[in-house]
């Protein structure tokens, strides 16, 4: 990389910066959280059916059997598919209905093993305070246990009945010590009988977003008065389900026994492995189990001796994401099931995308291309031939973009990988789709991944000219998945409720989340050809799971990977990066350059006068165009000291409506893993006034207090995926080391199109993150999931 500086100051000597502690909160970056986390190995797995609640005893007998089944010394169908040790009833079937105990599992699937996986698990700090109202947590992280003088007896509120509605929330949460303000959102997430939800089981409050263990048990302790403590089962099950939605927002779908056991104990449960037990009898967490393979071990072949049993991984998880996995990997191999191939297409094995003598190319059975509806009362859908889809990769921009064209004229469900430039081949297939007649379009995760492949798309169509066959408008070749799911963009739905599509692309697939997958899947039709297509190293999904790590890693359908490189000094420091170097390349015109900083606050310093000064003076990008981009929020060069800077020099103003002035920049969070980028424009009772990719939003005052609208000029890597600006100023202070992995930096630099500005203060741990550290790993199940309807399938049709 070029180390010329845009400033006319005299550059600093780089200097060496080891970790740091971060002074604020950290990006979470997958498989890890802001809070320092306690690391443990977990991974995907099957799900088992759960037992039912009993005594201590059996609890223990099996947490024994768990640890067995984990290291391999004790048969995991005796286990999983026995007899339950609690009530003794029969193994239910494979697929059968749920139950509070779980759910039924499938045969056990395989999965490597992934790399360490990060639980949140902040030690409690003694000098920290509580949230305002709230009582000093104690000094072990809940385990103190009130003295004669504290809470002799349990508060009032603890058996007097609440008031109704919202009143009788803040009513015990006053009488707890917490503040009136988490009223509403008490009320919100516990229901119409929060109250007496809150008053019976006053460990319900750590269900409240924004409520940590500490302050769950000081509310306890006021509420209960000698009769709290650590021991306590409903303090139990509340850290169950908080330890595994928190691993949920570091992107975990589930989390091994052993870690969730190991978390447990950390905060002062007595008997963890009875409090796992039994929040698998209440049904509040499921029960899988994954087999292990060693990496290059070959599979134990069906004439094996049945006793050498592969050891598998007991994990544990919450019922909606479980849910979600399954229903992704159910909606993905129906369509893979249902899409009928066109007639006469060449094999997929054929090179150069001809059929071969004994099967020639066959047109559509129809002269027209159209076949009738089941219903003779509909309109003809049209289903183009094989030499429809052969003619149309043949007109195709690019050779991959061909390739792609003819592998989902014969697929369900396609992926493909590809970095920037690779994104012309999928809006290739959008165009040649739309030309044959199919309901077609692309869906992206952001305005600019619109605004971007709605261009691709109209540049590709120009060799596909054909007005009488265009079924839509060319504004519909390009929507956002938000606006497609939510009817807003797109063709909307049909008769049933499904997507009126032939076809559809996602761009950008890494960043598709779980319950966001599933309800797309959800909303396709039988038949409909489905593509995911994305930059495998780039940080995944916001939210939970790594759905198109997991397909690709699967292999359950094909996958067609772009020989289109990334051009300019940009394309190939990041190429580079991709494969785990960083190189230095030529830049003659400065598109890359690295500015060295000796702390955070030079860091800020430089980040300044890099976008107000240097960027445009000498590259020609106005800084309304250049992006900061950092590592977290917190901290001392993190987003909100970078964009405190940056207003101040950019746009100065009092913050006259709620921190904001007409003409800052901003970051709009309308939903949780959504980022929308806009301009404030004003304010008045309706809320904060945006405009955003030139559409007016209207932020209610409500969330803007809650956080909803950040300024924008400085954002993390996270909020940056999927969007692009002309010019990037990645800032690596020295406190965000650790948090550096290959797919943070591939990403920052990645949103860079003309010029890209590094200020360093990390030093060695740059490279050293870019070849040692790919990816915060993540433990999930669809790759599980998917292989095992993969092997299902190709069982069928053997058997067929």
């Amino acid at each position: 990389m070029s180390t010329d500086r845009l400033s006319d100051e005299a550059a600093p000597e780089p200097t060496a910066h080891g970790p740091e502690a971060a002074g604020g909160e950290a990006e979470a970056a997958p498989g890890e959280v802001a809070a320092e986390p306690e690391k443990v190995e977990a991974g995907p797995g099957e799900v088992a059916a759960g037992p039912k609640r009993g005594d201590a005893a059996t609890a223990a007998a099996l947490a024994a059997a768990v640890r067995a089944v984990e290291s391999g010394e004790r048969s995991a169908d005796s286990f999983f598919t026995g007899r339950s040790p609690r009530t003794g009833g029969a193994p239910r079937a494979a697929g059968g209905p749920r139950n509070a105990g779980g759910v039924p599992a499938p045969a056990t699937g395989a999965q490597e093993r992934g790399g360490p996986a990060a639980v949140p698990q902040p030690a409690a700090d003694p000098g920290r305070d509580a949230a305002p109202g709230h009582a000093r947590p104690a000094a072990d992280g809940g385990t103190h246990r009130p003295g004669p003088a504290e809470h002799a007896a349990a508060h009032p509120a603890a058996t007097a009945p609440p008031a109704s509605g919202i009143e009788g929330v803040r009513q015990v949460l006053t009488a707890g010590g917490a503040p009136e303000a988490l009223a509403a959102k008490t009320a919100e997430t516990l229901g119409e009988r929060a109250a007496e939800a809150l008053r019976e089981d006053p460990w319900q409050l750590l269900a409240v977003p924004g409520v940590r263990p500490e302050q769950a048990d000081g509310f306890a302790r006021a509420l209960l008065g000698p009769a709290c403590g650590p021991g306590d089962e409903r303090r139990a099950q509340a850290l169950v389900g908080w330890l595994l939605e928190q691993a949920a927002l570091a992107g975990h779908s589930a989390l091994e026994a052993s870690a969730l056991r190991a978390a447990l104990a950390q905060r002062s449960v007595p008997d963890p492995d009875e409090a796992l037990q039994t929040a698998i009898a209440e049904g509040a967490v499921l029960v899988f189990q994954d087999a292990i393979e060693a990496p290059g071990a070959a599979r134990p072949a069906a004439s094996d001796d049945e006793d050498e049993e592969q050891p598998v991984r007991v994990l544990l998880g919450l019922d909606r994401f479980a849910m979600a996995e399954e229903s992704v990997a159910d909606g993905l191999a129906r369509l893979l099931n249902t899409f009928e191939e066109p007639a006469g297409l060449p094999a997929p094995a054929d090179p150069d995308g001809t059929a071969d003598e004994e099967h020639p190319a066959e047109d559509s059975p129809d002269p027209d291309g159209t076949a009738p509806d089941e219903d003779p009362g509909a309109p003809a859908i049209r289903r183009p031939g094989a030499a429809d889809w052969e003619a149309a990769a043949a007109a195709a921009p690019s050779p991959s973009a061909a390739e792609l064209i003819r592998t989902a004229a014969r697929g369900g469900l396609v992926a493909h990988t590809g970095a920037e430039a690779a994104r012309a081949e999928p809006a290739a297939l959008i165009a040649a789709a739309r030309a044959l007649g199919l309901r077609a379009c692309g869906a992206t995760h952001t305005d600019d991944g619109r605004a971007r492949l709605a261009r691709l798309v109209a540049e590709a169509a120009d060799a596909y000219q054909d007005p009488a066959a265009a079924p839509a408008a060319p504004g519909d070749a390009a929507v956002t998945l938000s606006g497609l799911l939510a009817g807003r963009e797109g063709p909307g739905r049909d008769a049933d409720g499904s997507l009126a599509l032939d076809l559809l692309v996602v761009l950008d697939a890494p960043q598709l989340d779980l319950e966001t997958a599933a309800a797309l899947v959800e909303s396709l039709t039988d038949g409909t050809r489905l593509v995911l297509s994305g930059d495998p190293g780039v940080l995944w999904s916001a939210g939970p799971g790594r759905l198109f790590a997991d397909v690709l890693a699967a292999r359950c359908c094909p996958q067609v990977a772009s020989r289109t490189p990334d051009f300019g000094p940009v394309g190939e420091l990041v190429s580079g990066i991709g494969i785990g170097e960083l190189n230095q390349v030529e830049a003659p015109g400065k598109e890359v350059v690295i500015v060295p900083a000796r702390d955070p606050g030079e860091a800020v310093h430089r980040t300044v006068q890099l976008v107000a000064d240097s960027v445009p003076r000498a590259i020609g990008v106005p800084a309304g165009q250049t992006q900061v981009v950092t590592v977290g929020h917190g901290g001392a060069a993190g987003t909100r000291a970078l964009n405190t800077a940056l207003k101040e020099r950019l746009n100065p103003g009092p913050g006259r409506f709620g921190g904001f002035d007409p003409g800052d920049r901003v970051a709009h969070s309308p939903a949780p893993g959504r980022t929308v980028f806009g301009t404030v424009t004003g304010a008045d009772e309706a809320g904060l006034h945006l405009d955003c990719a030139g559409s007016p939003v209207v932020v209610p005052r409500e969330e803007v207090a809650a956080g909803a609208v950040r300024h924008g000029w400085a954002i993390t890597a996270h909020q940056a995926a999927g969007s692009r600006w002309p010019a990037v100023v990645a800032v690596l202070p020295g406190d965000a080391a650790k948090g550096l992995t290959r797919a943070w930096v591939y990403t920052a630099f990645g949103r860079a199109e003309r010029h890209l500005s590094v200020v360093q203060g990390v030093d060695q741990a740059l490279p050293r993150a870019v070849a040692e550290i790919p990816v915060k790993e993540r433990t999930t199940r669809l790759r599980t999931l998917l292989q095992q309807h993969t092997a299902q399938a190709t069982a069928d049709t053997l058997a067929g």
